[in-house]
Formats: structure tokens, sequence, C-alpha cells
């Protein structure tokens, strides 16, 4: 019995597959391979259930949001081989994204270093103290609100190219992190952020949280009573008031769940709101916590961001994925 973060019902199609490795069309939404509260709704756990595929070994790492060309190795001899091929530099990536505004039709080389804020949150900026890497950008076309951007990243840094997106001032359109309003009214352009790193993930966290969309951060409500963020104020952007009144819901949510273990057709998911449920058919742990809560099913929407690996090349091989539809040139936001 468990419950696992709702995924994209998109499925994982294969692009190529031969005695040393197996390439796929990873969907927006599912990670790469058990983590946090994901295990069936992994890549790894529906290749080996839906193609009989087992003991893949990843060959390189994609965001669970982003989507594209994801490469396994079948053998461990394999995958030592081509993981030297990317430490010598011999592997190019190549992706595609759409971003907020109209991105500069030069080519733009971004250097900065990405330091990580927090490991538990997943969350990293651009400061001096971070690790070096670099970016190449190309913008390929521009819709009068936002523009399509092909990213070849030089160096693998978590979140390498949505962070440098942001600090120019384009973040992707859609990006639940690195284009929220928790970094700020520049929203981290040029590495402005007006407030502590302790802040910043309690706003990201609270924000989250008020959207039901904790799992973005991978988080579980159960982590924040570890504390995250705890010994910091919150900061101006969402305000004591806002906490306050989401620690009253969840308040609420624990004493309704705690009035009826047994059977429960209304939850409160909210002080002013309810939503009805018949849970006679469902299967239901009475002990479980997350069985008693109602949880609104998210829009197919809300499971993509639109940044997609569009291209893998190395000695001898180069796999490519198609592209998806948000990256057409006439694409408009709905």
């Amino acid at each position: 019995h468990r419950h696992e973060p709702p995924v994209t019902a998109e499925p994982i199609r294969l692009l190529a597959e031969n005695e040393d490795v197996v390439v796929v069309d990873k969907p927006s939404s599912i990670p790469v391979h058990p983590c946090g509260r994901f295990r069936h709704n992994t890549v790894i756990f529906i290749l080996g259930k839906e193609h009989q595929l087992k003991e893949l070994h990843p060959l390189h790492r994609l965001d669970r949001l982003t989507s594209g060309v994801l490469m396994f190795a079948k053998t461990a001899a394999v995958s030592e081989r081509i993981h030297e091929q990317v430490r010598d530099r011999q592997l190019e990536k190549e992706y595609v994204c759409r971003v907020e505004g109209e991105f500069p039709t030069e080519e733009v080389t971004c250097k900065e270093p990405i330091l990580v804020v927090s490991y538990k949150v997943g969350v990293c900026r651009v400061d001096t103290r971070g690790k070096p890497c670099e970016t190449v950008f190309q913008r390929l076309s521009y819709n009068g609100q936002s523009s399509v951007v092909r990213c070849r990243p030089l160096t693998g840094r978590t979140h390498q190219i949505r962070v440098h997106l942001q600090f120019l001032g384009h973040p992707i359109l859609n990006d639940p992190i690195y284009n929220s309003v928790a970094w700020g009214p520049s929203r981290g352009r040029g590495g402005r952020i007006p407030k502590t790193d302790e802040e910043l993930l309690r706003d990201l966290v609270a924000e989250h949280q008020a959207k039901q969309s904790l799992d973005v951060l991978d988080l579980c409500e159960g982590d924040l009573s570890s504390g995250l963020t705890d010994s910091t104020a919150p900061s101006s952007e969402l305000g004591k008031d806002s906490l306050e009144e989401l620690a009253a819901a969840a308040q609420k949510m624990e004493e309704v769940a705690e009035a009826a273990p047994q059977k429960l057709d209304t939850i409160a998911l909210a002080p002013e709101k309810a939503v009805e449920t018949d849970v006679t058919n469902q299967e239901a742990d009475s002990l479980c916590a997350e069985c008693r809560l109602v949880r609104q099913d998210p829009l197919p929407k809300d499971l993509v961001m639109f940044l997609h690996a569009l291209r893998y090349k190395g000695p001898g091989f180069e796999y490519f994925s198609p592209m998806p539809a948000w990256a057409q040139d006439d694409w408009q936001k709905d």
C-alpha cells in the first residue's frame, strides 16, 4: 500500500535498442529511478514491467519534469565505457525549451557558476562560490510572447539550463521553481535575489504547499516537520499571515481525519470549502493518513515543463527525440 504523486499518462516510447543500450523518449513528470515517494511511476519500473527490460544502468540524468532522450546501458561494462566518454567530454547534449520573452537573436553563452542552495528541496542558484559551468543558447523562434531556444550544456550541473536561463532573465515559461514569485520581483534575473537562502526556501515551500504540489520539490508534508527552514522567519513575499493560514488548513485536515478514521464522506481541503467523495469502493487503509485526504487531479498541462532533451551524441552513436508540440513556431499559450 503506497501513494505516489500523479504523473502524465504519456507512454514511454523506445527510440532505439541494441545489445549495448536502450534509448527512450521520457515523458515529463516521471522520474528516471525510484526516489522520494516515487517507485512504480518511474522509468526504470515501467520499462521493467511493460518492456521486460531489467537491470538497466542510467547513462545520464534528466530532471523529473524534463522530457526527451534518455539512455540506459544494459551492462555495467557498457555503462563504464560511456561514463568514461562523459568524463572525457566526448558526448554532446542538445535541449530545446520555451522561455519567457524575446530571447536575443545572437548566440548567448552563460558561464555563471552554480551553487546548490538545498539538496533536500532541490534548488540551485548562481553564486561565485558555486561550481563552474557553461551553457550555449541559440534562439530558434519567437511568437511575440515567448521564445524557443536551443541549449547546449557543456557541463552537467544540477538544473544548469534552468538556472542559467533564469539568470539571463528568460526563465522557462512554466518552470515551477525558477519562474516563481518566491525569487522576488525580478525572479532571480542577474542573480538579484532580495532575500536569504532560508527565506527563499521557505517561500518556495509555502507556495507549493498552498498549491498542494510539494511533489514538484520532491517533498511531502512529513518533510516539513523535520526543520527544513524552521529556523528562519518568513519573508515578506508570502508573509506570516499566509503561512498561518496554510498551517490552519493543515490542522483542519488532521482534525477531520482523526474524527472519522473509518468512513469519510467529506474532507475539508481548506477552511472555507469541502469536497464530497465516495470511498466505499476504493482501496483504503484506515491507518493511512494519505487515504484520508482527497486531492484534485492536476491537469495534464500542469505535469509538463517546456524543457526537452532533443539530441544525445557520442563516438559512434547519435539519438534524436521528436520536437514537442510546444516548440512549434506558431504555438500559443492556452
